[in-house]
């Protein structure tokens, strides 16, 4: 059996193309219909209710164009997983917190393991809490990177500033003792500055991807559930809630490739 529905994507703007990137490379079979809520990032300083209200809002968005699975590719929204996947069941839903965390406790299973970060992220304790519910323990050290952002949306992302800023944000866990072993990208920003980063931390540091994570478990739940996609030709469509130009200007550097925007759908959630 085949299943040649779309799997739907969404985040709170462009920064969950960088687990749409990874689902392609993973899934090259696979059609996907990706949304981003422009019109009302971040969802980083909006309140727990209306993250959920959005999460949901932007889930059954997905489902009217007929996916068959959901992934929050958010790490705000990814909070929000347990009342978005009641809202769509028997839908299968999948977030990117969960995932990273197991991969980190793979990599580092004594610890400590490093926690980059936005700054809701990190006084949230999201991954802390993900890292607890696997029954470990292990010592955790968490930094907010609030400049990553800004830099990745700028497509800066090597060079003497983007090294600079880097440095200002591991510096302080270079200096832990123990020194961290994994060091978990809690952002779906963060992949793209992932080889700066892996530089200034040194090869001694299992840098963790949360998209390249999330995208196996992808793998792995669709197999599971016997969703497959056949030998079809994939399609590839986007929708944003404000800015389809900025949209796929900014968007292309997340994706790692040109996207038309003529072929991005602006639509209205509310």
């Amino acid at each position: 059996m085949s299943d040649p529905r779309p799997i739907g994507v969404f985040d709170s703007g462009m920064g969950g193309l960088t687990v749409m990137r990874a689902l392609m490379a993973r899934l090259p079979n696979e059609s996907f219909v990706y949304l981003g809520d422009t019109a009302r990032l971040p969802y980083g300083t909006k309140s727990a209710d209306t993250v959920r209200r959005y999460a949901i809002q932007a889930s059954k968005a997905l489902v009217a164009r007929g996916v068959k699975m959901v992934v929050i590719a958010c790490n705000t929204a990814s909070v929000s997983l347990p009342q978005v996947a009641q809202a769509l069941s028997p839908l299968p839903v999948i977030g990117v917190i969960a995932p990273g965390a197991r991969a980190a406790l793979a990599a580092s299973p004594d610890g400590p393991i490093a926690i980059l970060g936005t700054e809701g992220t990190v006084k949230g304790g999201t991954y802390r809490t993900a890292i607890r519910a696997q029954g470990s323990d292990v010592p955790i050290v968490q930094q907010a990177c609030p400049l990553f952002v800004p830099l990745a949306e700028e497509g800066l992302v090597d060079g003497p500033i983007v090294d600079a800023v880097i440095r200002r944000y591991l510096d302080p866990l270079l200096a832990t003792v123990p020194r961290p072993k994994a060091l978990l990208l809690g952002c779906t920003h963060y992949p793209v500055l992932k080889a700066a980063i892996a530089a200034v931390a040194g090869p001694e540091f299992m840098l963790i991807d949360s998209a390249t994570t999330a995208a196996e478990a992808v793998a792995e739940l669709i197999a599971a559930k016997d969703l497959t996609a056949g030998g079809g030709e994939p399609s590839l469509q986007f929708l944003a809630t404000d800015a389809p130009d900025r949209f796929a200007r900014v968007g292309e550097i997340f994706l790692g490739q040109a996207i038309d925007p003529g072929t991005v759908e602006l639509i209205d959630l509310q």
